[in-house]
């Protein structure tokens, strides 16, 4: 047996329930689960009736269970509602089914529908009171609960503002090491180079666009005259004379040890931060800086100006050492010698100064004649660089020139130039190698002290190393005599005298420059180096610096004895 009903008002829904009611109790359905179903169905259709729409209920006995079952119309997407009770008896409901049309008997359905309610809930009046309890019961743990919900509600409002807290103090820190970071990786960026426009070329590199949008460099000596004046901010012309940072905008940045100053005429959208760079005199210039936003953050000024102080003492420090090296190069290439020249005998000397570094000045060379006519050429080193090394360099050569007025072989020359330069200077030391050639006579003396040996080539192309004993460096504390050593010397032989920075390189040593530089030597043809000495220096200089940092100057002497042409010597 089934029964449906349509259901749109909540007029529809009590007739529904009422006949289902009805229905159940005529079908045998115990009271209890009467009253199960009652509540299941009320529920569901006070549902139904809040979702609004027409549904159908509709009601199937068999197989010892009453079904009902409510579903929308037309069909949706949500599914039936079903529910099942036990119903032992099947008789034939069709007289309890229906519910009066009248007013007054429809109203007295709707309170007497549910008797198998009113019985249960007299079965439930005996335990009003202690439904009564358990509900006080409940209502003290209620009110436990919520004093409960209200203290860990302001633990975690404790907590929250805790970890908020922590965070911004992790933040901050985070951004103080990232200062740090970047001025100390700055400043060693800054102080590596000796070179003060490469420095002031590498300002904004570092600066932008983290920390700055714009970056101007203004050095007070950068501006010769022979340009027309480039304008400044007001600002930086005020930070020029007092020596102190200023800040140009609209509002005041109260930045600390800044002053504040109003917006700059050629600036006026922008904030300006104008530092000066300063010395131990007066200041080098101005660093002009625009922000890389509205406007820094105090610490990262704070930053800025101690950067620029940095950089204040590197371009100090360059323009210092760019000073001292220009005066060690021209005292260096003042003292050297011109050549000589001596019939039969050609000279040709190269000097290179370092590139880098303060490595001048140690470096010489120098050819002259004794009394009896020979001829002396002497290369020599001197330890340490700049202007002490080229003083001593120039005072070696002054003696050296004056012991040789008394003739001497040169073992005996680097003897007393040892004894002088250990009463001399007893913490400067050098190396040296003499050469003499001796007019009429085919034989080479020479002796070294502690430098790398010369390189003679034949007229066959064959080069010998002269790495016979040398003797000590010269001023060492030790006394030494320093020995001569001889070689046959025949028409056609070139002697190479140099110093370290030619032929030394840091990761390979000595050994394999001066093999390079015997090959380059053995190279030429000896017609070649008869017609042009010169320029087969150069060829030489070419490939062995190829590959040199040039961090040490670079001597280079080649004596060359002319070929014999028709029984004569040619002239050199």
């Amino acid at each position: 047996m089934t029964r449906t009903w349509q259901i749109t008002t909540v007029t529809d829904a009590a007739r529904a329930r009422i006949a289902a009611a009805r229905l159940a109790a005529a079908y045998g359905v115990v009271p209890l689960e009467r009253t199960r179903l009652a509540a299941a169905l009320g529920g569901r259709l006070r549902q139904c009736l809040t979702k609004g729409g027409s549904w159908l209920l509709g009601l199937e006995s068999g197989e010892g269970l009453l079904r009902v079952e409510v579903a929308p119309l037309p069909a949706a997407a949500e599914p039936p509602w079903y529910f099942c009770v036990p119903c032992p008896e099947p008789a034939d409901p069709s007289e309890s089914a229906g519910v009066a049309e009248d007013t007054g008997v429809f109203a007295e359905a709707l309170l007497n529908a549910d008797e198998d309610t009113a019985l249960v809930l007299d079965r439930l009046a005996g335990q009003e009171e202690l439904v009564a309890f358990h509900r006080e019961e409940l209502h003290q743990t209620n009110q436990g609960v919520l004093a409960l919900h209200a203290e860990l509600d302001a633990a975690g409002r404790a907590q929250r503002e805790a970890f908020a807290a922590e965070r911004a103090a992790r933040q901050e820190a985070e951004r103080a090491r990232r200062r740090l970071t970047f001025l100390a990786d700055a400043s060693a960026v800054l102080t590596a180079s000796l070179n003060h426009e490469e420095i002031v070329r590498r300002l904004p590199e570092l600066l932008v666009p983290e920390y700055a949008r714009a970056v101007d460099v203004w050095l007070f000596d950068a501006e010769d005259g022979r340009q027309p004046p480039v304008p400044r901010p007001a600002a930086a012309v005020v930070a020029a004379r007092t020596g102190r940072p200023q800040y140009a905008a609209a509002h005041p940045g109260g930045l600390p040890g800044v002053d504040d100053q109003p917006p700059s005429a050629l600036r006026p959208d922008r904030p300006l931060l104008c530092v000066p760079l300063p010395t131990r005199g007066a200041p080098l210039g101005v660093l002009t800086l625009t922000p890389p936003g509205e406007r820094w953050d105090p610490d990262d000024a704070v930053m800025l100006i101690e950067l620029t102080r940095r950089a204040s003492i590197a371009l100090d420090n360059a323009r210092r050492f760019e000073h001292n090296r220009d005066i060690a190069e021209t005292l260096q290439r003042a003292l050297l010698t011109d050549l000589p020249a001596t019939p039969g005998l050609r000279l040709a000397a190269r000097y290179l100064p370092a590139t880098y570094g303060l490595n001048i000045g140690g470096d010489w060379y120098d050819a002259f004649r004794q009394p009896d006519g020979s001829l002396i050429t002497v290369i020599g080193d001197v330890t340490g660089h700049g202007l002490h090394a080229a003083v001593m360099m120039s005072q070696l050569r002054t003696a050296l020139r004056a012991y040789a007025v008394d003739g001497g072989s040169p073992g005996v020359l680097l003897t007393r130039l040892h004894t002088f330069l250990h009463h001399l200077q007893p913490d400067l030391y050098a190396t040296a190698v003499i050469a003499r050639f001796q007019p009429g006579e085919p034989v080479l003396t020479w002796a070294a002290a502690g430098h790398p040996p010369p390189v003679l080539r034949g007229p066959d192309g064959r080069v010998r190393t002269l790495d016979a004993k040398p003797g000590a460096m010269l001023g060492i504390p030790m006394h030494q005599e320093i020995a001569d050593h001889t070689v046959p010397l025949v028409p056609g032989s070139t002697l190479a005298l140099y110093t370290d920075g030619l032929v030394e390189r840091r990761a390979q040593g000595i050994d394999p420059g001066i093999e390079r530089l015997a090959a380059a030597l053995g190279s030429f043809g000896t017609g070649e180096l008869d017609a042009d000495l010169d320029a087969a220096a150069d060829h030489i200089l070419d490939p062995m610096l190829s590959d040199s940092e040039r961090d040490d100057d670079v001597c280079l002497l080649l004596c060359h004895i002319d070929s014999l042409v028709g029984g004569t010597v040619r002239a050199g």
